[in-house]
């Protein structure tokens, strides 16, 4: 899963929204909005989160965090480190290599030290 499926389940649950009904209402198929929610497909296009917000009435915070989490949510990334500090090319492999064996304690510790580092963009 991803972070904006975990996220529009709960938001689409939240309102008591089928995953069927808020597909039609958004223009796409239900099965394609399952794999949305179950990170079967890439990140969401801003146009279709947007439609999203506006059916589930989500405002603000809401609305700004499910934008984020569809940045954040493609499940195939590439990191360019060219001409980077040669530490920012190991660390973008032992990452690649390594992130099926973290914990969701280490995941957590490590998100929030990109956060605490990056001024949570």
């Amino acid at each position: 899963m991803t972070p904006f499926g975990v996220r529009l389940r709960e938001l689409r649950e939240q309102k008591g929204e089928s995953l069927s009904k808020l597909a039609e209402a958004v223009g796409v198929s239900a099965a394609y909005l399952s794999a949305l929610e179950h990170g079967r497909r890439g990140r969401p296009g801003f146009h279709l989160v947007q439609k999203i917000i506006g059916h589930l009435g989500l405002i603000w915070d809401d609305a700004e965090e499910l934008v984020e989490l569809a940045r954040l949510s493609h499940p195939k990334v590439t990191v360019e480190t060219g001409g980077l500090d040669p530490r920012a090319t190991e660390a973008a492999n032992r990452l690649a290599r390594d992130i099926r064996t973290l914990s969701g304690d280490a995941l957590d510790r490590l998100i929030a030290l990109l956060k605490d580092e990056s001024g949570a963009r």
